[in-house]
């Protein structure tokens, strides 16, 4: 039971992160550590918070992988900007769901997204052959 648990948990990980790779890299920049930070924080979370923590991240893994689609779709046909439409709204009865800390941890993320002249450092990690 505990293999299958740590084997979903891993592939949604990594399903999140592959997605994080076609948004733009300021995005990426801000999401890739985010991501690793509350999975490790996650690890030894009490049972009763596994499951929420789940199936939020599934639903955040299945809203990304739709606007990596549609970002794709018009691309090719040459509607869609890259970087635009990523993203959802958060509904007020979400957040008031939310505890004292994550709703510090929005702050500083939506603090974070708008600073002016953002500059990171992302690269990835090619080899030469």
């Amino acid at each position: 039971m505990a293999a299958a648990h740590t084997a979903r948990v891993r592939a949604l990980y990594k399903r999140i992160l592959m997605l994080h790779r076609f948004l733009p890299l300021d995005l990426r920049a801000l999401g890739d550590p985010y991501v690793k930070d509350e999975f490790r924080r996650h690890r030894g979370a009490a049972e009763s918070e596994v499951e929420g923590f789940m199936v939020e991240w599934e639903n955040y893994k299945d809203t990304l992988q739709s606007q990596v689609l549609e970002s794709a779709g018009g691309q090719r046909s040459g509607g869609v900007a890259q970087g635009s439409g990523f993203g959802a709204d958060l509904s007020e009865r979400k957040l008031k769901e939310f505890q004292e800390e994550q709703i510090g941890q929005l702050y500083e993320l939506m603090l974070e997204s708008t600073k002016p002249n953002r500059q990171f450092s992302i690269q990835e990690n090619i080899q030469e052959k």
